[in-house]
């Protein structure tokens, strides 16, 4: 008899990654919409007017880069993955809500680039959104294995521990003082820069296979 429960075999909890990723990459393409939409033209039509806008441009790109980063290490994981359950799809949805709140404080932040409150919750939905990742991960390895292909690309994530180390340290230098800020926007740019550089795990990985 072929029937599962006879050879004691568990059915695949759900099918592959496909929808997940699909529904992830709406959800990731509307919110940069909205990043978009939050960008007021200069006030005028000289470059005078284009650099009094510089540092709304710079919290647009700082939160551009955050959303792509997340879209392109999630489409990793994602094509590492064979198997996803209910935990998976609950850590994916606890991502994406820390996500869709980039725009408020993105927009937060324009009003008042150097006041502590809006720069220390860029913080926080940062370290929300990492937190969300990294049991997105530990999910995902649980419903594939300890042998998969993904837990053996993931290994030992100590860029994401240091993401996380670095994002609450942020947060801490926002609710210190206003003197400083600029150590909090250092840190937000430094990890972004650490996840610009592309993550060979998984290609590295998949060439072992």
């Amino acid at each position: 008899m072929s029937d599962h429960h006879h050879h004691g075999e568990h059915p695949p909890e759900t099918m592959g990654a496909g929808r997940l990723e699909a529904f992830s990459d709406a959800v990731m393409a509307v919110i940069i919409t909205i990043l978009a939409f939050g960008l007021d033209p200069p006030a005028g039509t000289t470059w005078q007017d284009l650099v009094d806008r510089k540092g709304e441009f710079a919290i647009y790109i700082l939160a551009f880069l955050f959303i792509a980063i997340y879209w392109n290490n999630h489409h990793h994981l994602l094509r590492a993955t064979t198997r996803i359950n209910g935990a998976a799809m609950w850590a994916n949805m606890f991502l994406l809500f820390w996500l869709s709140l980039v725009p408020v404080v993105t927009e937060w932040l324009r009003q008042d680039s150097w006041a502590q409150l809006p720069v220390a919750s860029f913080g926080v939905i940062a370290l929300g959104a990492a937190v969300a990742y990294s049991l997105l991960i530990r999910s995902l390895i649980a419903a594939n294995g300890r042998d998969s292909l993904l837990a053996r690309a993931i290994a030992n994530d100590v860029k994401g521990y240091i993401s996380l180390a670095m994002y609450a340290a942020a947060v801490v230098f926002a609710a210190l003082s206003t003197a400083t800020l600029w150590v909090s926007y250092a840190l937000y740019v430094g990890v972004a820069i650490m996840w610009l550089i592309p993550d060979r795990r998984f290609s590295r990985a998949a060439r072992e296979d």
